[in-house]
């Protein structure tokens, strides 16, 4: 009798999820209730299939290169980035998941063995390596034994608290040396948030975070005592007084701010609608845009970086160095935005070449990527490859798959300058690095600097153009209602190039002046 022929894998889990994805909706509300568990729990398994086959690659990726003769130290190196574009999340996750993979199965059987009978869900599991990954192995075994029975009846916050205490009693010692650690970690950061608002976050140790709440939380108890909140409520206040200590102000609409605000002409001088852009933060609506750059009661200056009408991307620029440096390094960063890598979604620590230098590619503007550190590096390690465009990145990993992300233009055409060909011409290249007096390669772009000049209730403002203009003029604009004055400075007595004048010509005749 012929044995039976065991269906491919990859066809049955792919025949599951069309199956699901097909399945009818429940006809009763206990049918629903019973599909909604049984859905839960099958994500439950599904999560320690995917630690289980992680760890699998893992193994069998470190027992090739051993094989290969790879020194020890230098294997493994990238499985992290490869796990997190197979699962389409950051490199930093990647790592994460990876790390999670080893502990879960090596270190926490009773943990997986739950999270595979559907009994605990993903979250529950990670709780429960992140709260011990810093005991040794033997005592995260005997954790993993005595909480085994409290997975299923606790909530996520009660079982982060009960196996702190668990771990923290199993090996004070090695408590003590984390927490130590830990404080070395202490840092701040920010994040968008809905609503054109964002997170500013510290990790702080305990006392100290505390502390700081509780000041906070006091001196805006007095101010509405004292009935100076202005209508503020409580939270506002504290949110306040934490920007204006934070940074010396008076008030904390009054930050002097240096940023990239990159939006179009009609959008900033006209009442446009396309929002505006701060690079690595996101997207504000056009007209609080213009109230930033007019209301703001301290300095600001707004550096306005110049897109191409027809398509809304920026405009290229090349240069004959080795590394990206200056203006080049900064439209690469504002291009992309955030680590190009797909998925990623990192800050940008390298601007550098997709091609590497080594092998023959150039540093300019089609051979450049945005990349975080650890992104970075992966793509110069054995069988990494990066293929790049302005408008896209594929990236070609070790096991010969493919990966790949858009590059989104950083605004939409615009229809006004879009007819105008001065400036369509202007924006098709960029000059080299040269600018106004006591101005550095990092400020050859169009800039904006509203400053508050002096006292008054409307103070003079001024817009710099810092590029090799002649003759010198000055002129002003309307900005959502306020005259800003506009100069325009003669760096030097260099010709200017075609595409500088014609970029002149371009804004010239958008301000209404003749160059």
């Amino acid at each position: 009798m012929e044995a039976e022929q065991v269906p491919d894998v990859l066809t049955e889990i792919h025949r599951w999820r069309r199956s699901l994805s097909e399945l009818p909706p429940a006809k009763t509300e206990e049918e629903a209730i019973d599909r909604i568990t049984a859905l839960e729990e099958l994500n439950s398994a599904s999560a320690a299939a995917q630690a289980r086959e992680t760890l699998s690659f893992d193994m069998l990726r470190t027992n090739r290169e051993a094989e290969d003769g790879v020194p020890s130290k230098k294997q493994g190196r990238g499985l992290g980035a490869e796990v997190a574009l197979a699962r389409k999340v950051s490199r930093s996750r990647g790592d994460g998941l990876l790390k999670f993979s080893r502990t879960l199965l090596l270190d926490l059987p009773e943990t997986y063995g739950a999270m595979k009978a559907g009994d605990i869900s993903e979250e529950k599991a990670r709780v429960v390596a992140k709260e011990s990954d810093w005991l040794p192995r033997e005592k995260k075994h005997e954790l993993d034994e005595q909480m085994a029975a409290r997975l299923p009846e606790v909530g996520v916050r009660r079982l982060a608290n009960e196996t702190r205490a668990l771990a923290q009693e199993l090996d004070q010692r090695a408590a003590v040396e984390h927490l130590e650690r830990r404080v070395e970690e202490r840092a701040v950061s920010v994040r968008p948030a809905p609503g054109n608002m964002a997170y500013l976050t510290a990790l702080l140790p305990m006392p100290q975070a505390v502390a700081a709440f509780a000041n906070l939380k006091k001196s805006a108890q007095s101010i509405l005592a004292t009935g100076e909140s202005e209508g503020r409520a409580e939270g506002q206040i504290a949110a306040d007084l934490l920007v204006e200590r934070l940074t010396g102000q008076e008030s904390a609409t009054a930050v002097p701010t240096e940023i990239h605000l990159i939006m179009q002409a009609s959008s900033l001088l006209e009442p446009g609608e396309e929002p505006a852009w701060f690079p690595g933060v996101g997207p504000i609506p056009a007209q609080t845009a213009r109230d930033f750059v007019t209301e703001d009661q301290a300095a600001v200056f707004v550096r306005r970086l110049y897109t191409r009408p027809e398509d809304g991307q920026l405009v290229r620029m090349d240069s004959r160095r080795r590394e990206f440096s200056g203006l080049l390094r900064r439209m690469v960063v504002i291009r992309d935005d955030v680590c190009r890598s797909p998925w990623c979604e990192a800050p940008i620590k390298h601007a550098d070449h997709a091609d590497s230098f080594a092998n023959g590619g150039e540093t300019g503007w089609n051979n450049s990527s945005g990349l975080c550190a650890a992104c970075n590096y992966a793509k110069e390690l054995a069988g990494w490859g990066h293929k790049a465009t302005p408008d896209r990145l594929e990236v070609v990993t070790p096991t010969g798959h493919h990966y790949r992300s858009r590059t989104k233009p950083i605004s939409r055409p615009d229809p006004r300058q879009g007819h105008d060909e001065d400036a369509a011409e202007a924006t098709s290249g960029l000059p080299s690095d040269t600018g106004p007096p006591g101005e550095t390669e990092d400020t050859d772009s169009v800039g904006t600097d509203a400053g508050s000049g002096s006292t008054g209730s409307d103070p003079p403002r001024t817009v710099l153009i810092p590029w090799r203009f002649r003759p010198r003029e000055k002129s002003t604009v309307e900005v959502a209602g306020t005259t800003i004055g506009v100069e325009i400075f003669d760096a030097d007595n260099t010709p200017l190039s075609p595409v500088e004048a014609a970029l002149h010509a371009g804004i010239s005749k958008h301000l209404g002046r003749r160059g």
